[in-house]
């Protein structure tokens, strides 16, 4: 929405990347012709200050990681279920040619997984970036269980955004090999939330259940049908639960990481439950992306008010497109 700022390399990048997806589905099907190979990788990372929502030990914070490998490696078809997320060489050796790297964290929408967000990981890494999805607990496709917690105390995203810079800085392989002065964030959909909440914007839960009262049947104040409880389950659940009432009494503050300088959110959504002075206060550029078509992540719901508080941000609308 406003122009009033020199993009950072970062926030340039992205908008390069996210055209580059077109090239990317259309040559899923064969080996991508690039100069530089992308290497892909597991970490299991987790919260030991936090307990997992189901109360077996700490908050687990699953992690994929995309980098720029080592030019001899082959790259191979990657397959989740019956869909086709790229190309990468799985564990391949770093390339040396790009360090120190900046770094971009994504995060996922409803119930998704690091898999939904590989086309931009592969184009970022392809390009010399160090590219870590994280799984966010309770609300991934990569877990066995959904629970409520993962979807309705959104917040917490933006604990594992900050806990996986934590480790991956800390980390023997892939620390010595940040820049930490080039961190950058994206997400889509409840990962766009995400991107926004770690720039410094904050919830406003008083706001937010008004809006809810008047607007019930609307995507945003209802459960996605990834859930797979109703929202009598969810007020059941949280409110005999400890670590989830501890939650709550903290949605209202800020969870902005200083480390990060760069924000991207496609598709965001939650709009009403932002704090307008929050929103007003963050200080970093933020690209926001999104369909004039999309049902769930409607634009005047969120993306336009959000850009015209945010003052550094731009908006993009891409006009007649929606989520697949």
């Amino acid at each position: 929405m406003h122009d009033t700022h020199t993009p950072t390399p970062i926030v340039n990048c992205f908008h390069l990347f996210i055209i580059s997806i077109v090239i990317l589905l259309a040559a899923c099907s064969n080996p991508p012709d690039r100069e530089e190979r992308v290497g892909r990788t597991g970490l299991a990372f987790t919260d030991a200050g936090l307990t997992a929502w189901t109360g077996e030990g700490p908050h687990p914070i699953t992690t994929t990681v995309w980098y720029p490998a080592d030019s001899s490696t082959e790259e191979l078809a990657w397959t989740v279920g019956v869909f086709r997320a790229g190309w990468t060489a799985p564990d391949a050796p770093l390339s040396d040619r790009h360090a120190p790297l900046p770094l971009v964290i994504l995060s996922h929408g409803t119930g998704g997984a690091a898999a939904q967000l590989s086309w931009l990981a592969e184009a970022l890494a392809s390009n010399g970036y160090l590219v870590a999805a994280v799984h966010h607990h309770g609300n991934t496709a990569l877990e066995d269980q959904l629970v409520p917690h993962g979807f309705v105390l959104w917040w917490e995203r933006a604990r594992d955004v900050t806990a996986v810079i934590d480790a991956l800085l800390s980390d023997a392989r892939f620390g010595p090999q940040i820049d930490s002065t080039r961190i950058g964030v994206a997400g889509f959909s409840l990962g766009g939330y995400t991107a926004l909440a770690v720039a410094g914007a904050r919830v406003d839960r008083v706001a937010w259940e008004q809006y809810c009262e008047t607007h019930r049947t609307t995507p945003t104040c209802s459960l996605p049908p990834e859930a797979p409880f109703t929202m009598a389950d969810v007020e059941a659940s949280l409110s005999t639960d400890q670590r989830a009432q501890a939650s709550l009494r903290e949605a209202g503050r800020s969870f902005r990481d200083q480390r990060i300088g760069a924000a991207f959110a496609i598709a965001p959504v939650l709009g009403p439950a932002f704090d307008p002075e929050s929103l007003e206060n963050v200080s970093i550029p933020v690209r926001i992306l999104v369909g004039t078509a999309d049902r769930e992540a409607r634009p005047s719901v969120t993306a336009r008010p959000v850009a015209r508080m945010i003052p550094r941000a731009e908006l993009e609308m891409i006009p007649g497109t929606t989520r697949l």
